[in-house]
């Protein structure tokens, strides 16, 4: 049976600020083809000083009410995937709608929201899937139900890791709602998951006797450790008089291992997607004639899926036609056949039509983290609309990926309306008038140096509180 329920209107944001992959990949001394042709990395995106998850949420959820004339009143639910949250207690989601909410009291009162559930959603780069599958269940209940997904992050690694030049930041909004102009998603999902730590954001410390240790070495203090730390204990320092031993640390660049992650991915796609072939037939080759993934970087998704495009077309005319290209597959060293076979014209083909234009987007912008995937269907929209390639009633399966891990893989069918929704995105037109930075203003960027905003417009993280008993409480407008 046919769904009725899915993404019925989309909004962005993508920060203003960009630096040129080229730019990066010579400060670091790392071929810019590598970069380039061998992952797909063109430029990233980088927040500017005032900008952050709960700001980007904002942004993207204003994009969709108001060019899509949503009534605010209407929506019974925003649930935010994210891995950046601004809080540890109070969701991201509260902050994005309370900001989004002073913006339109004019014309629609105040308190729009005051009726509506909001919540932060947390699985790593799948989080906002997560909450996706969540709304569409509790829209199924009623056809007067409409529900918005936020997909927001940051995505920053180390200075010199091999993860920095994946960065990437921005959010998606998504109205979901019965009878959807842009995309109806089959009620069959499948799921992957086991807990491993291929990347995580562990909770830090730092021992106060470490650091006075070090002070005293720096310094060359003639004290001893616990001296200095009796004095500073007593003095009027707010932050030596707390009594904790330890301090404990925030900081967003993750832990991770690159290599394990890939495996992991792909570990668990495949699991997922034998769990969906378990529930309902499904040709993947015959049946979705687009692929969007969660993109680490952009050509990551042609890299992952590849086993599994060998699988499904075993017995098939593409198979015929990749060992009339490459040879036999019998009696051939199995790793040289199928390095043979990634580069082959059947799978460049393949590629070509039905992943690439998904992957334009995060080529300019980087990974996205909860974002990343529907970015990518935000880009094959644009492309398509851009090339006047009509997608109606074309498939589309998704697949989905959070580090920790788990996978969620499901399909779509592009309703006969979308053009009309997507040919006012303008994405790649958005993309192309960012304010390019030097790596060196990125890096003072990224080491939280800079002070003043580069960029305006937009909600916007205004202050911080640094004192009375509301210290730390984020104000937004």
């Amino acid at each position: 049976m046919e769904s009725h329920l899915g993404i019925d209107a989309l909004g962005y944001y993508v920060p203003k600020l960009v630096v040129a992959m080229k730019d990066l990949a010579e400060a670091r001394n790392i071929p810019f083809e590598k970069l380039n042709l061998g992952l797909g990395l063109s430029a990233m995106a980088i927040p500017d000083v005032n900008e952050d998850a709960a700001s980007f949420a904002a942004n993207a959820l204003l994009n969709l009410i108001e060019s899509n004339q949503v009534d605010p009143r209407t929506i019974g639910r925003v649930y935010l995937g994210t891995e950046s949250a601004v809080d540890s207690s109070k969701p991201t989601a509260t902050y994005a709608v309370g900001a989004v909410e002073v913006l339109l009291e004019s014309k629609y009162g105040k308190r729009a929201f005051k009726n509506c559930d909001v919540v932060d959603m947390t699985f790593a780069c799948v989080g906002a899937v997560d909450a996706l599958q969540n709304c569409l269940d509790w829209v199924r209940v009623d056809p007067a139900r409409k529900a918005v997904v936020i997909a927001s992050d940051v995505s920053k690694y180390d200075l010199f890791s091999t993860g920095e030049y994946t960065q990437g930041a921005g959010a998606v909004a998504l109205l979901i709602s019965h009878k959807p102009s842009i995309l109806a998603i089959s009620d069959h999902w499948g799921i992957g998951m086991e807990s491993v730590n291929d990347f995580f954001k562990p909770r830090r410390e730092i021992r106060k006797s470490e650091i006075i240790q070090d002070l005293k070495t720096t310094l060359n203090l003639h004290d001893s450790v616990q001296e200095l730390d009796e004095k500073l204990t007593n003095s009027d320092s707010k932050f030596w008089s707390d009594r904790k031993l330890s301090l404990e640390l925030f900081k967003e660049e993750p832990v991770f291992e690159g290599q394990y992650s890939n495996l992991c991915y792909e570990q668990r796609v495949s699991e997922a997607l034998e769990h969906l072939s378990s529930q309902t037939e499904v040709n993947y080759i015959e049946d979705w004639q687009h692929l969007i993934f969660h993109l680490p970087y952009a050509f990551h998704g042609r890299r992952i899926i590849f086993e599994n495009w060998l699988k499904w077309i075993q017995g098939s005319s593409y198979f015929v036609a990749l060992e009339k290209e490459i040879g036999s597959r019998a009696g051939t060293d199995s790793k040289d056949w199928d390095r043979a076979a990634r580069k082959s014209a059947v799978y460049h083909t393949f590629v070509s039509l039905r992943i690439a234009p998904s992957e334009r987007a995060s080529s300019e912008i980087g990974n996205m983290y909860t974002a990343s995937i529907f970015m990518a269907f935000v880009s094959l929209l644009a492309h398509s609309a851009e090339n006047d390639k009509d997608l109606s009633g074309q498939q589309v399966g998704f697949i989905a990926y959070g580090s920790g891990s788990k996978s969620k893989v499901f399909c779509g069918t592009i309703q006969h309306n979308w053009l009309n929704k997507a040919k006012s995105l303008g994405l790649f037109e958005n993309l192309a008038v960012r304010q390019v930075v030097s790596v060196s203003q990125y890096e003072s960027l990224h080491d939280l140096k800079t002070k003043l905003p580069l960029t305006t417009g937009g909600v916007r993280l205004n202050s911080i509180n640094t004192s009375g008993d509301f210290s730390g409480y984020r104000n937004y407008r």
